[in-house]
């Protein structure tokens, strides 16, 4: 996928083996266990239950903490990005912007990218969702988790 072809209605990812394969049979499972503590309750359907439920928190946990250290870094890079790309009236103002609105600023290319932070800024944008879809010209990411 080109840069050209990113942009706020397919940008999403999914990550087939997770999305797909890893939470829905561990959650599946978790639910089944539970299912059978219900019909056959007892000291070892219990336990079979618990850790059941446990490795789905571990499996959540653990893309959680993913997406949690690839925000870490979108907060670094984005914030390298703006202290080259921002005029120095704006500059002062970085560490005002969110991790969530540093996120969306991301996909802005570095010509819109200082009337948007302004923008953001001045309170006009505020959630995610609304930063990406005042972006024109859209700045693919293809290497996110």
């Amino acid at each position: 996928m080109s840069d050209q072809e990113q942009h706020l209605g397919n940008h999403a990812r999914f990550f087939p083996m997770w999305h797909f394969f890893a939470f829905p049979v561990v959650m599946a499972n978790a639910l089944i266990q539970i299912g059978n503590v219900i019909k056959a309750p007892g000291l070892g359907s219990l336990w079979t239950a618990l850790v059941a439920v446990a490795l789905m928190m571990a499996v959540f946990a653990s893309r959680v903490m993913a997406l949690r250290v690839q925000d870490r870094l979108i907060r670094l890079e984005e914030r390298l990005r703006l202290a080259a790309v921002l005029p120095a009236e704006l500059q002062p103002r970085i560490e005002d912007l969110t991790v969530r609105q540093l996120v969306a600023l991301r996909f802005a290319s570095d010509q819109e990218l200082p009337q948007l932070v302004k923008r953001v800024l001045d309170g006009a944008l505020q959630k995610e969702k609304d930063i990406k879809a005042a972006i024109s010209k859209w700045r693919a990411d293809h290497v996110r988790a």
